[in-house]
């Protein structure tokens, strides 16, 4: 089932491109139906969740930007579709609550500078020095979320670390692996900090396209 086509996109809301069409497919793979209750973590414009939604899914989304939260909203008007879009920390507007399914699209470039941006667009993409600031709440937040059988979906860089995402949630008593990898081109913000990234050793010198990969866990 591909992605809902038109959405609306407030200015400085992530718009859907390679990693949400990327996750998108992993998503359409999950057995979702009425039964399911499904969270997605950084809805954005809600593409996911609209799609988790459209297949009979009872969906919570969440976004700390009030312009995705709007932007969400409307969409699922637009639709027709139930969509709970909640705005604010995931951890923190969803305590106590466990799912069946959650979908996470985090920011995960590596950024110059300590901590995650306040405001801006950039809170979409930026995520520390190494990509994780996000990816790492995710894993250690994830095992309290899902129900006994619950699976996490994830998309991040290749550049943050896959391994380092199965160890974390293996760790946290999960099941995980990279179920799929794909290459796409390099988009402006990696290309703005080229020389940062090869200064750090997370790209090679002229390297032109970033693997994504998908992360399946799943609380067993």
């Amino acid at each position: 089932m591909p992605l809902p086509a038109g959405l609306l996109a407030l200015p400085g809301v992530y718009q859907p491109q390679a990693d949400t069409r990327f996750l998108a497919e992993a998503l359409a793979l999950e057995e979702v139906d009425h039964r399911t209750d499904a969270l997605e973590i950084g809805t954005g414009t809600g593409a996911l969740a609209l799609h988790a939604a459209s297949r009979g899914a009872r969906v919570t989304a969440v976004d700390v930007s009030w312009r995705a939260v709007v932007t969400a909203r409307l969409n699922a008007l637009h639709r027709r579709l139930p969509l709970n879009v909640l705005h604010g920390d995931f951890a923190a507007r969803t305590a106590g609550r466990r799912f069946d399914l959650i979908v996470a699209n985090p920011p995960y470039v590596p950024a110059p500078g300590d901590g995650l941006p306040s405001r801006g667009p950039e809170r979409a993409w930026d995520a520390g020095p190494d990509g994780r600031d996000v990816i790492d709440r995710i894993c250690a937040s994830a095992p309290a979320m899902l129900r006994p059988g619950g699976v996490l979906l994830m998309v991040h860089s290749g550049m943050c670390g896959a391994g380092t995402t199965v160890d974390l949630l293996t760790g946290a008593g999960l099941t995980a692996d990279v179920t799929a990898r794909t290459s796409v081109p390099w988009g402006p913000v990696l290309r703005s900090r080229r020389a940062w990234l090869e200064r750090r050793g997370l790209a090679a010198e002229a390297e032109e396209r970033e693997e994504l990969v998908i992360i399946r866990a799943q609380y067993l």
